[in-house]
């Protein structure tokens, strides 16, 4: 399973975008990779973790902005279409063949 998070978050004043960058720095600290700005994925081995770890993250979401999570299978997110550039290094190197289930 991904966890495709969403966020919009002010940054119009010194306080702003030091808690942008603090949460920014929260979700590549815990794990995820960014696919385009403000839009980060994380993978999981199964949709009870990554709803546990919903429950976690809601914990430190700034209260200003709005963020959005949208949850999807590998195989959904395989679907994915890129339309103009390439794959990021990331999405490269991190695939689902990339891990091994045990």
């Amino acid at each position: 399973m991904r966890l495709i998070l969403f966020f919009d978050l002010p940054v119009t004043t010194k306080k702003d975008r030091k808690t942008y960058a603090q949460f920014r720095k929260y979700l590549i600290q815990n794990g995820y990779m960014m696919m385009q700005y403000s839009v980060y994925c994380k993978i999981f081995a199964n949709r009870e973790a990554a709803v546990k770890h919903v429950a976690n993250l809601e914990k430190s979401v700034p209260k200003k902005g709005q963020i959005r999570l949208l949850l999807v299978t590998e195989k959904q997110y395989a679907k994915i279409e890129i339309i103009t550039g390439g794959k990021s290094m990331q999405e490269t190197i991190l695939n689902s063949d990339s891990f091994i289930k045990i």
